[in-house]
Parts: C-alpha cells; sequence; structure tokens
C-alpha cells in the first residue's frame, strides 16, 4: 500500500476520534486554524494539529470538522496539493476565492442554533475569536475556547522545541538592547500605558537582540515578553539560556522567567494596569488569563514598525549578504550549466546542491524556507516542495523554477529564477517577459511617502492584466533582518486591507514577485527583494524609491526580448551591470564566467 494510502487511512481513523471527543463534550464544529501561541507561520512539530488531522502539509489553512462535514479552505496556491494529500482523506478542498465565505465566516452562517463550536483558544487571535463569538451569539450558538480537542486524542504528540539562545551581536546588531528597550518605553508613556504584552517571536528576538532555532527557517525562539517601565520579563525555557548569556540579560535588567509562567504573569497583573496589545497577534486564550477590570490599549505592536523600519547602518550588513548569497547562486548555476547531460539532476538534486552552496559562504545560518525546485507542472502550485516520494527529474524541454533564500548573520534573502530547459517554447517566453514586465513595472516606481502598501500592487500586475493574465497570490511581502522571510507591516497585495500601519515607509524591504501558473503545464515567478529609500521632496510631498537589493542575473534565454520596451531594456542592462560588478569579485573561475555570460547587455533589436 502507497505512503499517500496510509496516510489517507490514518486521517479518516483521526477523524474519527476526534468526532467522538466532540460527541462527548457537546461540540457541533471543531475550528483548527494553522497557529500556535505566537501566531507564528511556521509552527513547531507540537501545534502542527491542522497537518496531523488533515495530511495537508500546506503552511496555510484551516480545517473546520462537523458531525457530518470535513473541510480544508487554502487559497490559490495550495489547490493542486491540496486536492491530491486530502484525496480519499473525508475532507473536502474548500477554495478561499473573493466573495466566497472564509472558515470563519462559514462557521457564522452554517452553525446551528444551540450549537457550540470550539477551538484551542492558545492558537486563536483575539480579534477574530471576538468576530466570530459575536456571530455566533447572533445565531444563538457559542463559541468555546476553553478545550483543546486535538491535545485529546493526538497520540505521541511530539515535544517542545529545546534548542538554545544566541546573542545577535554587534557588528551586524547594530542598535543596543537597552536602547531599543528604551525606545519601547517611550511609545508606553506616549499611549499612557503601563505595561506592553508581546507574542510574536520575531518582535521578541528583535527586541531583544537574540535568536534561536526553534522554527523552522526563522532564527526564532519560543517566547513571550512583558514590559513595563522598570522591568523587563522574558519568558523562556530557562535551560535553553546559557550561564553567560543569563549574567548579561539580568545585568541589563531582563528579568527571566519560565515560558509557563505567562498565564500567571498576566493573571498577576492589577486591576488598574493599562496593557498595550495588538488583538491580532495574541490569541484569545492568553487573554483570558488577564483580569477583566484591566484597561486593554489595542493597537499594532510598537516592535513590528520598528524593526520593519531597517537603518542605513543595517542596509550595510544586508547589501553584504545579498553579495554572498548572489555568489552562492553563480556558483551553483555555474554548475547546474556544465551538468546538463552529464549528470542525472532531480528537483531534489536542485535543492542539494543550491543549499550547499549558501552553506559555503561566510555568515550563513540556514535557508529561509524550503527551497521551491519545480519542473514544468510543478511550477503551477506556487508552494510546490519536492519529496522523496514525489519530484520530478529534469529532463527534455520547459521551465524550472527556483525560488529559495537564506539566513545570514547580516540578513535575509529571498529571490526567484526561472531556467531554461532544452527548449523554451514561444508561450513560456511570453509568460516569462509579462512576468519580468511587472517586476521592472514595479522596482521603477516612485510613491508618495506613507502610501499604503497594498495600493501598489497594481502597478506590477498592469502588464499582466494587459493580457487578461493575472495570478493569486500578493505580489510582496516584507523580508525581516536575519528574521523572519515574511515580515510586516506593509504587504503588496490587494487583497489585503489598505490600513494605516501598512504605510510604506524607509528602510522597509518588501520583495517584488508577480507570476503566472498554467495549471498542468508551468509556473512562472521572478523575484527580487528591494528596500526602500527616499526619492527626494517636491511641493507635494516626500517620495520614495526601491532600491533593487537581489543580486542574481535574470536568464534572457527565457525572454522574448522584442515585447519589452526600451525603458524596460535599459532597466535589465542596468540590472545586469551592477549585478556584475557587485558578485565579480566574490567569483572566480567557472562561476565568474558564468556571470559575465548572463550579465551580457541585451541588443534592442528595434533601435
Amino acid at each position: 500500500m502507497s505512503t499517500q494510502l496510509l496516510n489517507q487511512g490514518s486521517v479518516v481513523q483521526r477523524l474519527a476520534r476526534v468526532r467522538s471527543v466532540m460527541s462527548e463534550h457537546g461540540v457541533h464544529a471543531l475550528l483548527v486554524p494553522s497557529a500556535d501561541p505566537h501566531l507564528s507561520e511556521y509552527l513547531p512539530a507540537y501545534w502542527q494539529g491542522r497537518q496531523w488531522l488533515s495530511g495537508f502539509q500546506g503552511s496555510v489553512g484551516t480545517l473546520i470538522v462537523t458531525p457530518t462535514f470535513a473541510g480544508l479552505w487554502a487559497d490559490s496556491r495550495y489547490w493542486e496539493q491540496a486536492a491530491k494529500e486530502l484525496a480519499g482523506s473525508g475532507i473536502e478542498l474548500v477554495k478561499l476565492m473573493p466573495g466566497q465565505p472564509g472558515p470563519l465566516e462559514w462557521l457564522a452562517e452554517q452553525t446551528p442554533e444551540g450549537e457550540t463550536v470550539a477551538v484551542d483558544g492558545s492558537v486563536l487571535a483575539l480579534a477574530p475569536s471576538r468576530t466570530l463569538e459575536n456571530r455566533l451569539k447572533e445565531r444563538g450558538a457559542q463559541l468555546r475556547t476553553d478545550i483543546d480537542v486535538l491535545g485529546l486524542v493526538w497520540e505521541g504528540r511530539p515535544s517542545l522545541p529545546v534548542q538554545p539562545l544566541y546573542e545577535h551581536a554587534a557588528p551586524q546588531a547594530t542598535v543596543s538592547r537597552a536602547e531599543k528597550l528604551a525606545q519601547l518605553r517611550e511609545t508606553l508613556q506616549q499611549r499612557q500605558a503601563d505595561a506592553h504584552f508581546i507574542a510574536t517571536l520575531d518582535d521578541i528576538a528583535w527586541l531583544f537582540n537574540l535568536r534561536g532555532s526553534d522554527v523552522s527557517f526563522n532564527p526564532v525562539f519560543l517566547s513571550f515578553a512583558l514590559i513595563e517601565h522598570t522591568q523587563a520579563s522574558l519568558f523562556v525555557d530557562l535551560n535553553k539560556v546559557g550561564a553567560e548569556l543569563k549574567r548579561t540579560l539580568q545585568r541589563e535588567g531582563v528579568m527571566l522567567r519560565d515560558y509557563s509562567e505567562i498565564a500567571d504573569a498576566l493573571a498577576a497583573l492589577p486591576a488598574s494596569t493599562r496593557l498595550l496589545l495588538d488583538p491580532a497577534r495574541v490569541t484569545c486564550g492568553l487573554i483570558a488569563n488577564v483580569n477583566k477590570e484591566v484597561k486593554l490599549v489595542e493597537g499594532i505592536n510598537p516592535t513590528t514598525l520598528a524593526k520593519a523600519q531597517k537603518k542605513p547602518e543595517d542596509a550595510v550588513h544586508i547589501r553584504q549578504a545579498m553579495e554572498q548569497d548572489g555568489a552562492a547562486l553563480c556558483e551553483f548555476f555555474a554548475w547546474l550549466e556544465s551538468a546538463w547531460g552529464r549528470e542525472r539532476i532531480t528537483e531534489l538534486t536542485i535543492d542539494e546542491r543550491l543549499t550547499a552552496a549558501r552553506a559555503r559562504r561566510p555568515g550563513f545560518v540556514s535557508l529561509s524556507f524550503n527551497t521551491i525546485a519545480a519542473f514544468n507542472a510543478n511550477g503551477a502550485m506556487p508552494h510546490y516542495h519536492a519529496t522523496e516520494q514525489e519530484h520530478a527529474v529534469i529532463e527534455g524541454n520547459g521551465l524550472l523554477l527556483i525560488d529559495s533564500g537564506g539566513q545570514y548573520l547580516g540578513g535575509t534573502t529571498d529571490i526567484t529564477r526561472m531556467v531554461p530547459v532544452g527548449e523554451v517554447s514561444a508561450e513560456q517566453k511570453q509568460d516569462c517577459t509579462r512576468v519580468l514586465k511587472g517586476v521592472i513595472a514595479l522596482s521603477r516606481a516612485r510613491f508618495p511617502k506613507g502610501i499604503l502598501s497594498p495600493l501598489l500592487d497594481s502597478i506590477a500586475r498592469a502588464p499582466l492584466w494587459a493580457d487578461n493574465v493575472d495570478y493569486g497570490h500578493g505580489t510582496g511581502h516584507g523580508v525581516g533582518y536575519f528574521l523572519n522571510v515574511h515580515e510586516g507591516p506593509q504587504v503588496i497585495a490587494y487583497q489585503a486591507a489598505a490600513a494605516p500601519h501598512t504605510a510604506m515607509l524607509p528602510g522597509m524591504i518588501t520583495s517584488i514577485e508577480p507570476g503566472t501558473y498554467r495549471p498542468g503545464r508551468w509556473g512562472v515567478r521572478i523575484e527580487n527583494l528591494v528596500l526602500n529609500q527616499e526619492a527626494g521632496a517636491s511641493e507635494f510631498g516626500t517620495f520614495l524609491k526601491f532600491e533593487t537589493l537581489t543580486l542574481c542575473p535574470i536568464d534572457t534565454r527565457c525572454l522574448q526580448v522584442e515585447l519589452l520596451t526600451c525603458e524596460e531594456l535599459d532597466w535589465l542592462n542596468g540590472y545586469h551591470a551592477h549585478v556584475r560588478e557587485r558578485l565579480a569579485p566574490l567569483l572566480a573561475g567557472d562561476a565568474l564566467a558564468w556571470l559575465n555570460t548572463r550579465t551580457e547587455p541585451v541588443v534592442n533589436a528595434r533601435s
């Protein structure tokens, strides 16, 4: 029997056990989000309950189970993957689409009067829990957050990670822990708050200049923080903090408390406390411990905006990390071109060789996400990941999409490039060219400082829309500084709410990654990271522009060059000249030769 069939069988059995426990506790519907108490994107195995119960391996998705229905809500990035992995499980794929009810809306509409919806409150954000609770009350139903149904049936549940903490030190850490805490306390004073509760791991890691490896790809550690005017408490597994680091933190006024003590600490806050928190970034289960008399001062975490705006000193290290990453990519691509026809190359081979190239570079710590090496039809799944059981051999003709990134002490990288394999068809070249036109259009844009980032999305989409082409994911996400590869508050996506906190400000790093996906055939995506820079002021205000940070040639063999305008060709040739100038000193031999070949200027045949 295949592994997939075995997994389907176990999912069916798990659903049956879950439904039995639901019946015992009077629960009509169970909500299982992809989340942990820190609302992280990548989850420690202990909190991968949605994956365990459904068998769906994607990083994002929401599961709902009722006595007669089980549905997995996923966006377009995961539709093909989810359809395969859910087949035969009894779980229906529900496609998230504009105008269609999401999982919370579905529960609010479908839960019968008098029934109960249950969710583990420790993994549901406070803001959506309030919305769902109010909607259910309108129907005469209720939300229960005090029961962990999965915990009652999950045998062999993984334990919490135990990797040690370490300092993110100078020179890469350009602002001290004491300075960051002082700035945060100034904000507390401005907000007339007595304390600030932080649950998001990247905010905590940034604030305390600490890093860890509790979460795959993100150099963070499981923790909570409670910041008061005279005291900063860090809640973490104390066994993960070495003696020297403990002394350093205590000397700088950071009180270390055990990770498990956060509920008691929140409950012990005096009733007169004004507690600053982000309702979208803390869970309802944790806040349930707070005295009802405590005044909640709600707003985005001040650290979220502070860490998004990289300092000029940070940018120096980030550019160096981009150079090392670009050099690793050149070495990899030089090997790849020499290996065609001589070695058997699979999608797994691409991952192995590219990871090895990065690992040889100074300052490299880890990958920043699972490498996506997707050949032809696999490229049509934006979050495809090759496995030992299912992967493609790269041979014949077509397009190879490689989306990868690294964590370096001086920065986080994320890049997507298209590679021609054999003969590339005219239609494939048109898709690649159209996507590049979108990248160039947004890369060249100037825009008012403070513009809400979702409003920039249409600039990248316009060249695709002109040919009635579109893509389902956002165009860009924020990127951390040796932190999470997906970072807020800015996001370039028309699907996102254009809220005040999404304003584009100097120092923010964002991806630009339009795409085109043709299911069963191929996918195209080209991605660079860009840095917001001031572009001057006028009577109309201050304007910003993008500095392209990513350094790696864009393979012109995938392009139909005659479709590019003179301005677009100028941008491409200018970018390649810059890439050559920055990377050539770090390369030699075959890698340098590859760089020189792939950065040759493209001649405009129409001039």
